[in-house]
């Protein structure tokens, strides 16, 4: 029988390796307004455009701002970003759903009648600090 405590042990070892192998993507969110919060999402090909595994945000600065997305795993990922202006946490559309709020994508990834595809705006996060620009339209 395995003693609890040799358990607990390996259990935090596992944790441990697992956030050592992480990284975080410093997203550089440029032409942002004055008003609201921007919002990053992470994710992977499955849950592109749901429910991203990763997401970050913090107070709009005019100009650029930076936002970090912290213990992301190695990996193909794709990025997306938007100007929450009336801040009530999400994308906000109009009739048609267009996004009435500024938004964009890794790599500058735009699609011809919608959004992007996970592999136009795919970026690869390996144990470093990725950085990505991302220019909100």
């Amino acid at each position: 029988m395995v003693s609890p405590c040799k358990v607990i042990l390996a259990a935090t070892v596992l944790l441990a390796s697992a956030l050592a192998q992480a990284a975080s993507i410093e997203v550089r969110v440029s032409a942002v307004g004055p008003k609201g919060k921007v919002n990053v999402a992470v994710c992977d090909r499955e849950r592109f455009l749901k429910e991203c595994a990763y997401s970050a945000s913090v107070a709009a600065t005019p100009g650029t701002t930076t936002v970090t997305v912290a213990n992301v795993p190695p990996g193909t990922w794709a990025v997306l970003a938007y100007q929450d202006e009336n801040g009530n946490g999400k994308l906000d559309r109009n009739l048609l759903g267009i996004p009435s709020e500024n938004y964009g994508f890794s790599r500058d990834a735009a699609g011809r009648f919608g959004p992007p595809s996970f592999d136009q705006a795919a970026i690869e996060v390996s144990e470093e600090t990725a950085v990505t620009p991302i220019r909100l339209h």
